[in-house]
């Protein structure tokens, strides 16, 4: 008897913890976003523009299909879409995450405690989220950040990382115009998908936080 309710004690505990590690979670990726990582950067005035964009779950990297000497049409083929003809946009989003928790929550509304946790727990089956779209326009949830050259093609090389297979073949994504690639590299509750767009950031060069779990964190440092 003394020992089952030694066993209740601690799983009462170890429930009550939770909510206290999410806050700790929190906390720590809000200071992770504020702190700079390329600090001394500064946007060109005359360079490739790419734009940053969020939904609230995830944050993506928009950028142009052909610039610098980077084409990523071959990445991201017609044939991979519900409907090919949305390949004719100019600009690709393009995210990194987890496969249940990405192709799952397009949307809040669509967030399910089983799916995060599995996520959070660490995984290796990863996906590249790829949508055709027409050039965004900036507001509260699109930042635009200009490039130079240089830093575009290094942003560009850490994207490619992202794909198992570049150049393989896709699946149709939620709507007529995004599509899933097999990814590369391990998901987890430190390695989000939007600390995988920070990383892509700092890459590049860019003035972005050191640790960017969450879409806000991403933005904090960002013109």
């Amino acid at each position: 008897m003394t020992r089952n309710r030694a066993r209740i004690r601690r799983l009462i505990l170890a429930i009550a913890a939770i909510p206290a590690l999410v806050v700790l979670y929190v906390i720590a990726g809000t200071i992770g976003g504020m702190i700079p990582a390329n600090a001394g950067w500064q946007p060109p005035d005359d360079g490739i523009t790419i734009y940053i964009e969020d939904n609230g779950v995830h944050a993506g990297i928009v950028v142009p299909k052909v610039a610098a000497g980077i084409d990523w049409r071959p990445l991201a083929p017609a044939a991979a879409l519900r409907d090919p003809r949305m390949a004719g946009h100019g600009w690709l989003a393009i995210g990194w995450g987890e496969r249940g928790f990405y192709q799952d929550t397009p949307t809040w509304a669509d967030v399910r405690i089983g799916t995060i946790l599995n996520a959070a727990i660490g995984s290796d089956a990863t996906v590249i989220h790829v949508q055709h779209l027409p050039r965004p326009v900036p507001g509260p949830s699109v930042r635009a950040v200009t490039l130079r050259p240089e830093e575009y093609r290094r942003l560009a090389m850490f994207i490619r990382a992202g794909w198992a297979q570049p150049g393989g073949a896709g699946r149709p994504g939620h709507f007529r115009s995004d599509s899933f690639f097999d990814g590369r590299g391990r998901y987890s509750a430190v390695h989000t998908c939007n600390a995988w767009v920070g990383e892509a950031l700092r890459a590049a060069g860019v003035r972005v936080g050191r640790w960017t779990p969450f879409t806000w964190t991403v933005v904090a440092q960002l013109p």
